[in-house]
């Protein structure tokens, strides 16, 4: 129950200001817009097209994920969180609102993807669904664990790039490969490998989120 009241407060706060959904849709135009201009014309495979789609989400993530603690330490509420509610519930609350915030903006990217790439279509749906809800979990629970890192050093902007490449690289290149598969109309059952370290990379990044939070909020 507190972890969704920490939510609410986080969704009203975004509701109020709208700094990561102005920073996640600004971001969107323009690297979707990028890529258009610099394609132009010419025809771009579905390999590239499918790297291409993660490639927007990755930089995206980086660009209005990273306040997710940082605020709290800005606005100095950071403190009174610490003293009524438990490091769990503070990470799950913030968790939530990641997980909200990362699913709304890819079905957004997924959606003007298909729409303006002609290359991008998916043969085998089930498998995308599959390999798009396991990503964005992973996705959103990687970017919370590092803007909680990042929120007790002194240089945010810069750290939160550094950090989230090595952590999310992996991560990426899985995606990468799925959506390939996806895209080639392949059965799941050949993409079982693919499926399987996604599960584990989510269900470590989960496990060791919840076990090193509260070393890191208590700093």
């Amino acid at each position: 129950m507190k972890a969704y009241s920490l939510f609410n407060k986080d969704l009203a706060s975004e509701i109020r200001t709208r700094y990561a959904v102005n920073s996640l849709a600004m971001f969107i135009l323009v690297t979707i817009s990028v890529i258009l201009f610099s394609v132009g014309s010419e025809k771009v495979s579905e390999n590239l097209t499918g790297g291409l789609f993660w490639a927007v989400i990755f930089f995206t993530s980086m660009s209005g994920l990273s306040r997710a603690f940082v605020s709290e330490e800005e606005r100095g509420t950071a403190l009174t969180l610490q003293l009524i509610a438990s490091p769990t519930t503070v990470f799950s609350g913030k968790l939530l609102f990641n997980l909200i915030l990362v699913f709304a903006m890819n079905i957004v990217v997924a959606a003007l993807y298909s729409t303006l790439f002609d290359a991008f279509i998916i043969k085998n749906f089930a498998l995308f669904i599959a390999l798009f809800i396991l990503g964005n979990i992973g996705i959103a629970v990687s970017s919370t664990i590092i803007a909680a890192i990042i929120s007790k050093a002194g240089s945010k902007g810069t750290l939160y790039p550094v950090l989230s490449f090595p952590i999310l690289l992996p991560l990426i290149l899985i995606l990468i490969d799925l959506t390939k598969m996806a895209m080639g109309g392949l059965e799941a059952y050949s993409a079982y490998v693919e499926l399987a370290a996604l599960v584990c990379y989510n269900v470590i990044m989960i496990t060791a989120s919840y076990m090193l939070f509260d070393f890191i909020w208590k700093d």
